[in-house]
């Protein structure tokens, strides 16, 4: 397991002075990113091995959204390796130990040059799992998490959008937090009680995405973020909302 203690900045807020979605998972990308840092298999050891994790999906419950000021621990730990599948919890909690946040995500290893997927030895898998030895790992009561997210038979159109410079990571792919902010503000939803995201190929400087969105049976909101051809490059559901005016 890792943590590290933040104060939510002015620049991480919105106008309502609360920590936004896309705050809240550029918050646990960092986390998981200083973990890998810390353990010696950060961004270079990881380009220089010629592979690389890419979150294939997650899963996030915001049960509050904290607020300008607010004192939080984000923390990341591992819970299990099977097959080509990494999965690795994430939580964020306030200064009294409650979760503002918790959340569940799916990773998979990747070979960078031939673009083929890996069953990761154990050098990729053995130092996460060691850093939660000796350590009290939160439960989190996620439940079983669903990999696909299934879209809707309807979907109405949202409209398009050009993937710019500042919208890619150092993969040199449109970042994981930038198509759920990109499809939530798309979609006009701004405080989701619960958020799923689920990445099926990447988007580079150029691309041009096609917004749709429709209801599930559920009720949940999906958006599909797809190329020109209708193919989805993300899907990511939206399901209840919080109240933030207390």
């Amino acid at each position: 397991m890792y943590t590290f203690n933040s104060r939510i900045r002015y620049s991480e807020t919105d106008e309502n002075g609360r920590l936004s979605p896309l705050g809240i998972i550029n918050y646990f990308q960092d986390c998981s990113t200083f973990q890998s840092e810390s353990l010696g298999m950060g961004i270079r050891w990881y380009a220089e091995q010629g592979c690389a994790w890419f979150l294939n999906s997650w899963r996030i419950l915001i049960d509050r959204y904290p607020v300008l000021g607010d004192t939080v621990t984000i923390g990341t730990y591992a819970h299990g390796f099977q097959g080509i599948y990494g999965y690795r919890h994430f939580f964020m909690q306030d200064e009294k130990g409650g979760f503002a946040v918790r959340a569940d995500s799916i990773w998979i290893l990747c070979d960078t040059e031939k673009g083929t997927l890996l069953k990761p030895p154990k050098i990729h898998s053995e130092p996460y799992m060691a850093s939660n030895e000796g350590k009290v790992l939160p439960d989190l009561h996620m439940g079983e998490m669903k990999r696909k997210i299934r879209l809707p038979k309807e979907l109405v159109p949202l409209g398009s959008l050009e993937v710019q410079r500042h919208h890619l990571d150092t993969n040199h792919h449109m970042n994981n937090a930038q198509y759920v902010d990109v499809a939530l503000d798309a979609a006009g939803i701004r405080y989701p009680a619960e958020l799923q995201a689920e990445y099926r190929h990447q988007a580079v400087l150029g691309d041009l995405l096609q917004l749709q969105a429709g209801r599930d049976e559920a009720g949940g909101q999906v958006i599909a973020l797809c190329d020109t051809g209708g193919t989805p490059y993300a899907v990511v559901r939206a399901a209840g909302e919080r109240d933030v005016t207390e």
